[in-house]
């Protein structure tokens, strides 16, 4: 007799909605937007992504619009194009994983998506000095502790501090965080209608905190991003202060000259 899959076929996947901003090309804001519906799928989710047609439509963009930000994809190994077969999403990204700075939400989201999260502590805690010009009203800030690692090695990549205004915190479901990247938590998960992100990229020495989770030489060379998250109303709700091993990451920048 046969035996029955109960578990029936993988869900089909299904990439996030995208609110276009026309002032920025429109192929490399679907394409992160892409990027990181793939990083932060379900890990039973279909590996098949649907038809170029299918996914320009969802996004509202031209089919020639949408083979470019597959392109793009593909280039970071991301995805894998078969003529008549169709698109699929590579088992694993490439080692290096770059992170692009070209003023996307979408482009955060993606940047910091497809990794393992561990949720190391969380908990009300006094405004650091060095961020407390961003909170001038708070006495205290919610701080979340997290580290982030390969999903094929178990490696760990990189490990992130977010101060959070406490009337937000109180909005947000920690579980999240293993899942989603903040800034997708606080948009999408709290409502939080985010105006800006003002992102600065320094070098920096391993502290002897970072150098024990990520697992690197003390004071050897790491990249540490700031990233302040402002809502419509200009308030700083979040400051994420996160620490890449330099070894793992590459930055670039996209100018664009229209």
């Amino acid at each position: 007799m046969d035996q029955v899959n109960e578990a029936g076929p993988a869900p089909a996947f299904a990439p996030d909605s995208l609110v276009l901003n026309r002032k920025l090309p429109l192929w490399y804001q679907v394409s992160q937007s892409l990027r990181a519906s793939i990083l932060g799928r379900p890990q039973d989710a279909s590996p098949r992504l649907p038809t170029e047609e299918q996914l320009a439509a969802h996004y509202g963009v031209s089919v020639l619009t949408m083979r470019q930000a597959l392109k793009e994809l593909e280039t970071e190994g991301l995805i894998s194009r078969h003529r008549r077969r169709g698109t699929f999403i590579e088992p694993r990204a490439r080692r290096v994983s770059p992170v692009r700075l070209l003023g996307s939400i979408d482009a955060i989201v993606a940047q910091q998506s497809g990794e393992l999260t561990t949720v190391l502590g969380h908990g009300p805690a006094p405004v650091p000095g060095d961020i407390s010009e961003f909170f001038p009203d708070c006495a205290e800030v919610v701080s979340y502790r997290r580290l982030r690692r390969d999903d094929g090695t178990g490696e760990p990549t990189n490990w992130a501090e977010n101060a959070v205004r406490p009337e937000i915190a109180a909005r947000l479901d920690v579980a999240d965080l293993e899942r989603w990247p903040m800034t997708k938590v606080l948009r999408d998960a709290v409502g939080v209608r985010i105006s800006r992100i003002t992102d600065t990229v320094e070098a920096r020495l391993a502290d002897p905190v970072t150098a024990e989770l990520l697992q690197v030489p003390l004071l050897s060379p790491i990249l540490h991003y700031t990233g302040v998250t402002y809502d419509e109303e200009g308030r700083v709700v979040d400051v994420a202060r996160i620490r890449y091993r330099g070894d793992r990451f590459a930055f670039s920048v996209t100018v664009d000259a229209h």
